[in-house]
């Protein structure tokens, strides 16, 4: 999936994908988006782990851009978010997720995000809903 489109919208000005420093990232198939983010001062807990809230924005950005990117010119809007975390990411590391389409509507995207820590051990699994809302 192309998403160089969506990055050049996303960094065109500040928001929560920039602010805990997201980075969207291209893949060969259709029905797949990925995005990293280092754990760091923007997106981890006090004790210095990375945030479950941090986690849950990451599955859901990285959703919100796969359904852009099969949607151009639609307004693409999470409506449902469910994760568990499983492990713990300390300050320093970096964490990818990995988002494949499960269901491709015509008004609903119900995408499944792994995200994992630089050894690939599973961090958090999500599950994202968008909304597809098509331009007047």
């Amino acid at each position: 999936m192309d998403v160089e489109r969506i990055n050049e919208l996303i960094n065109a000005k500040p928001n929560l994908s920039t602010a805990l420093g997201m980075e969207f990232i291209s893949t060969p198939e259709d029905d797949t988006c990925m995005a990293r983010m280092k754990v760091d001062e923007r997106n981890r807990q006090p004790f210095g782990f990375l945030s479950g809230g941090a986690s849950l924005a990451l599955a859901e950005n990285v959703a919100g851009v796969g359904s852009s990117a099969l949607c151009p010119g639609c307004a693409c809007v999470g409506i449902e978010i469910s994760g568990s975390h499983v492990q713990a990411v300390a300050e320093g590391d970096t964490v990818t997720a990995y988002a494949r389409l499960q269901h491709c509507g015509n008004t609903l995207h119900v995408w499944t995000v792994d995200i994992r820590n630089s050894a690939d051990e599973l961090i958090s699994t999500v599950r994202v809903t968008n909304y597809v809302i098509k331009s007047k």
